[in-house]
C-alpha cells in the first residue's frame, strides 16, 4: 500500500498569540523574526495514522510526506522522514507563494498524480494557521476520490479502508474501498516522537522538489481565488448590568425580561 500523508508547516500555534501582530493595511499576519515553524498538529495526527497503518499492515506499506511552501518547509518534510515517513515531495515555486486554498489543492493533486499509484491519501482535519478545512476535500475532488473527514480510528485492508469519525453528538465508522482520501481529528491520541535512529536515517531519504511547471500546474490553476477584504483584531467591549431584586424570583423576573428586550430570549 502506498499512502500519501498532505502536511503543511505552520508558526507554532502555542506562541502565536502572545507574538503575532495583525498588519490591518497589508492584510497580513506579521511574525517576529525566528519564530519558530512546526508541523500543523492535525497533519502530525495524520502521519500517525499513517505509521499506525504500516505498524498494522508491515513494512509493504511506503509513506510519502508531501508539502506545499517556501524553502522553510522542508524542515517539516524533515520532521516527517525523521517520524518514519520513506520519502517526500516539496511542491516549491515562487508563483504559489501567495496559494489560497484553490491553488494548493490543485498543486498537492496534481502533485499526486505524479506520484501514481497513491492507494491512501491523509490529511489533517484542518491547517492550524487559518483553519478552514477545505483543501485536503478539493484534493478529493479533484482526484475524483471518495473521501471521509474527522477520523479518530482507522483499520486498513489491502483494498479499503475502515474508518470511525468524529460526529458532533457521537460516532460513527465507514468503509470505503481505496483508493480514497481520509482527514484526520486530534481525537485520534498521542503522536509519536522521532528516535535517534529515524533521525538520522531521514538525512539519506529522498526529498524531491517540483516546480508548478514540473507537475503540470499552469493557468488559472496558478491563481487565487480568494480575495481577503479584510484582516484585523475585533475589538473587546464588555458591559455588566447588575439585577437588582427583593426576591430572587423578582430577581429572576427582571433578568428574564432584561434578556427578552435584547433579544437573547
Amino acid at each position: 500500500m502506498r499512502i500519501a500523508v498532505l502536511i503543511k508547516q505552520v508558526p507554532n500555534p502555542e506562541a502565536l498569540a502572545a507574538v503575532m501582530q495583525v498588519g490591518e493595511q497589508a492584510r497580513k499576519v506579521v511574525l517576529p523574526p525566528g519564530h519558530p515553524m512546526v508541523v500543523s498538529p492535525f497533519d502530525e495526527q495524520a502521519l500517525e495514522a499513517a505509521l499506525r497503518i504500516r505498524d498494522q499492515l508491515g513494512a509493504e506499506v511506503s509513506i510519502t510526506a508531501v508539502t506545499l511552501g517556501p524553502e522553510s518547509a522542508r524542515n517539516a518534510l524533515k520532521h516527517a522522514l525523521s517520524l518514519g515517513a520513506d520519502n517526500a515531495v516539496h511542491i516549491l515555486d515562487p508563483a504559489l507563494v501567495e496559494a489560497d486554498a484553490h491553488v494548493s489543492a490543485h498543486a498537492l493533486a496534481a502533485a499526486i498524480r505524479q506520484l501514481g499509484g497513491i492507494d491512501l491519501v491523509l490529511a489533517g482535519r484542518q491547517a492550524a494557521d487559518w483553519d478552514a478545512g477545505v483543501v485536503a476535500l478539493g484534493v478529493a475532488e479533484l482526484l475524483g476520490l471518495p473521501s471521509i473527514g474527522y477520523a479518530c480510528a482507522l483499520a486498513a485492508s489491502a483494498r479499503s479502508i475502515r474508518v470511525e469519525r468524529v460526529l458532533q453528538d457521537g460516532f460513527e465508522t465507514l468503509e470505503v474501498e481505496l483508493p480514497a482520501l481520509v482527514t484526520v481529528s486530534n481525537e485520534l491520541g498521542e503522536v509519536r516522537k522521532p528516535n535517534l535512529r529515524e533521525t538520522m536515517r531521514a538525512a539519506r531519504k529522498p526529498v524531491a522538489v517540483w516546480t508548478a511547471a514540473e507537475i503540470g500546474l499552469a493557468g488559472e490553476h496558478l491563481q487565487p481565488r480568494r480575495r481577503l477584504a479584510r484582516l484585523y483584531l475585533p475589538q473587546k467591549r464588555t458591559q455588566c448590568d447588575f439585577i437588582e431584586g427583593a426576591t430572587p424570583a423578582e430577581r429572576g423576573a427582571r433578568l428574564a425580561q432584561r434578556l427578552h428586550a435584547e433579544r437573547l430570549i
